[in-house]
């Protein structure tokens, strides 16, 4: 892969030039007060950021934040991520009230050597994912417009074929920001040669959102430890009654069939926490995975079962883990992620969280972030590397 690096644009001098970077800075943001609650993906981009405010470059960072129709709505704003922005910099972060438009052409014009400015959520306008390539290309026109080069620190992106990802490097300079670089380092080591034994954790709600991932590790990997709510179809697969838990009854066949190709390979819960409700204060207890009632649902993956993922993650070498176990997010139902998370931790592996719903799960259970090998900031990116599908914004930084 040949991919110019944020080292070849600052070996080149940045001072004094524009420098647009599309960060990921989709924040989750809480639905009362609109406080920032997890700031990981802002944490990510700096070291980006401030190599290019030390050299001098006007910075213009651009990025989206949930998913607008295509037209401003107040509660996708970024203006909250501006103001953590700059508390991290450690230096104001002028912020533009839109995209493309005065408020953008003005904050730009503006910006001193050294300074950063941050453009309005990008998915305000409906060129930044339209599939008319006219369309998205006017608008990569305007963006690429506040730019003389171009960074790609968003890693979170990068599978999308969107006009900041795709189109706008067609049309500047362009290079990959040390976010990217270190996600695309990290993830080829999973796919190139790993070292044995290879183990891959995979938990969340459906089988059919990790179907295209399980068929792409199988041939490669040593042990496959199944969790969450995906795990519910695998055992129907067996036969199993799983009472009201989460299924996909059109999946049950390839779940079989899946389990009956794998060698031996995919180990799926023993037991599980049941509850009466999906609701944090629900009646719950641990049973079985045979002994599962009918009228209660699976929220998280039993202690015998941690006991066994954790056995299989001990011997591990190299550890992908994608998707937690239970829904963490209510504390009854949270020890089996956090009983996984802790095994990767203790295991003598080069271990990577593979974004999305698992990095989150890190920091809302309060683990030690700097005991995994690394975490990664784009779920659905990581996935797809992995899967060995050509990612069109890292496709765009190779041509």
């Amino acid at each position: 892969m040949s991919i110019r690096t944020l080292d070849d644009l600052l070996a080149e001098g940045v001072s004094g030039r524009r420098v647009l970077v599309r960060a990921d800075l989709n924040v989750p943001l809480d639905k009362q007060t609109g406080a920032i609650t997890d700031d990981g993906r802002i944490r990510a981009v700096l070291p980006t950021l401030g190599a290019l405010v030390e050299a001098g470059a006007k910075v213009v960072v651009c990025s989206h934040l949930g998913r607008p129709k295509g037209a401003p709505d107040p509660q996708f704003s970024l203006r909250p991520v501006a103001g953590r922005l700059g508390e991290l910099l450690g230096a104001r972060v002028h912020f533009a009230t839109d995209t493309v438009g005065e408020s953008a052409r003005s904050t730009v014009a503006d910006l001193a050597d050294g300074q950063v400015a941050l453009l309005e959520n990008l998915r305000f306008n409906a060129g930044e994912t339209s599939k008319d390539e006219a369309e998205r290309g006017a608008f990569a026109d305007q963006l690429a417009a506040f730019g003389d080069a171009y960074v790609d620190d968003a890693f979170g992106a990068v599978h999308r074929k969107h006009a900041s990802v795709f189109d706008v490097p067609a049309r500047l300079p362009h290079v990959a920001g040390r976010l990217v670089l270190r996600e695309v380092e990290v993830l080829s080591k999973l796919t190139a040669d790993p070292e044995r034994p290879y183990v891959v954790v995979l938990g969340g709600s459906k089988v059919s959102d990790k179907l295209a991932v399980i068929e792409a590790l199988l041939p490669t990997v040593d042990r496959l430890l199944i969790g969450g709510g995906m795990c519910f179809t695998f055992l129907k697969a067996q036969g199993l009654e799983v009472g009201t838990s989460l299924l996909e009854k059109d999946m049950v066949d390839t779940c079989r069939n899946l389990l009956e190709r794998s060698g031996g390979k995919i180990m799926l819960p023993v037991d599980v926490v049941v509850a009466d409700a999906f609701a944090p204060d629900a009646a719950h207890d641990t049973v079985r995975v045979d002994g599962i009632p009918s009228h209660r649902l699976g929220l998280d993956v039993g202690p015998e079962t941690v006991a066994g993922f954790s056995a299989a993650l001990s011997q591990a070498k190299t550890i992908f883990w994608n998707g937690p176990m239970g829904v963490f997010e209510m504390p009854a139902f949270a020890a089996g992620t956090r009983g996984i998370a802790e095994a990767i931790t203790k295991a003598d592996a080069f271990s990577v969280v593979g974004g999305g719903d698992s990095a989150a799960a890190v920091r809302a259970l309060g683990l030690d972030e700097s005991s995994f090998g690394h975490i990664s900031t784009g779920g659905g990116a990581s996935l797809e590397y992995l899967e060995g599908k050509t990612l069109p914004g890292i496709a765009a930084l190779e041509n």
